[in-house]
């Protein structure tokens, strides 16, 4: 497996102390890649025709793109179903036992959860953050 570059999303790159760009992997990488898959909106087209952009340009399909949902009536239900289809494409989280996703509204925005298994080292991990306008 690969070593990605320690980067949450909307943070900086992470350095070393020699000034090096720094490696991650494990469980930290499974949560980086997890986060940046949730937060990530792709392209999308609208009921009345109008197309917005992916964040990702030559990757438009990718991503959940949960901070779209916000201002929208949430339908809690279905963004765990999305959250639950996302992080199963992730090959940081086990398939058994099954993750446990809790999303609950807050002021202008949404909380979220989630209680899985890492894949490699087998090991509980919980991971949770806030989408806010």
């Amino acid at each position: 497996m690969m070593n990605d570059l320690f980067h949450y999303v909307g943070g900086d790159v992470g350095v070393s102390s020699t000034g090096d760009l720094q490696p991650i992997d494990g469980t930290v990488r499974g949560q980086q890649r997890i986060l940046r898959r949730l937060l990530t909106n792709p392209r999308e087209v609208l009921p009345n025709g109008t197309v917005l952009p992916p964040d990702y340009i030559h990757h438009p399909e990718y991503g959940a793109g949960l901070p779209r949902k916000i201002g929208d009536t949430l339908d809690l239900q279905k963004i765990r179903a999305l959250i639950r289809g996302q992080i199963f494409l992730e090959d940081a989280v086990a398939r058994t036992p099954e993750p446990q996703i809790d999303v609950q509204s807050i002021n202008a925005g949404l909380s979220v959860t989630i209680r899985y298994v890492d894949a490699v080292s087998k090991t509980p991990v919980a991971l949770s953050f806030s989408v806010n306008r």
